[in-house]
């Protein structure tokens, strides 16, 4: 498969840049990707197949079932990492290894129901708490270990909107060249 098709696979909205100036037109937005994903989610993936679950979006990548499930474990950490940002001044944040989570058995046979019911929850109580935020909280940090990154918390609003949607697309552009 040549690396165009391979990257097109992979990030097939593109990769997450942050605007030069985030505005309360990109939060809004941003923050009804989250409000919408779980419904979004659930209404594409729950007339799937066992099989159709097992199906993998791209060759070497994680099968629907574990897109699902990722997107709730991520979609978790996230919300504890506003936690912190808004209670502690620039915290480390704790990475996780996703690909090794992706691995373990819950990620790979548990029930893509109970991801879902899961995201439904994280994403209330996220919507809820970033609907809430002021100005001044937006801009709290918190820095990642991985290249010692500096992150605003409006600047993960931003890639948590374009997570969502970059997962959703993965599975959507699946059932599409399938046909499903």
């Amino acid at each position: 498969m040549e690396k165009t098709l391979l990257e097109q696979l992979k990030y097939p909205i593109g990769k997450y840049k942050v605007p030069d100036h985030i505005t309360a037109g990109h939060l809004e937005k941003w923050i009804g990707v989250l409000e919408q994903l779980p419904q979004k989610l659930e209404t594409m993936v729950s007339v799937l197949s066992e099989e159709q679950l097992e199906t993998p979006y791209r060759p070497g990548g994680w099968t629907v079932r574990q897109l699902v499930h990722h997107i709730s474990d991520s979609h978790h950490n996230s919300y504890i990492r506003f936690k912190w940002g808004l209670t502690e001044n620039n915290p480390v944040i704790k990475p996780y290894f996703e690909k090794e989570w992706a691995k373990l058995f819950d990620t790979k046979s548990a029930p893509i129901q109970m991801s879902l019911d899961h995201l439904k929850a994280v994403h209330a109580k996220l919507v809820y708490l970033l609907k809430g935020l002021s100005q001044e909280q937006l801009h709290r940090t918190f820095q990642h270990p991985a290249g010692n990154i500096t992150s605003t918390l409006a600047e993960n609003i931003g890639r948590y909107a374009w997570h969502s949607n970059h997962h959703y697309a993965h599975i959507a552009n699946l059932i599409e060249r399938e046909g499903w």
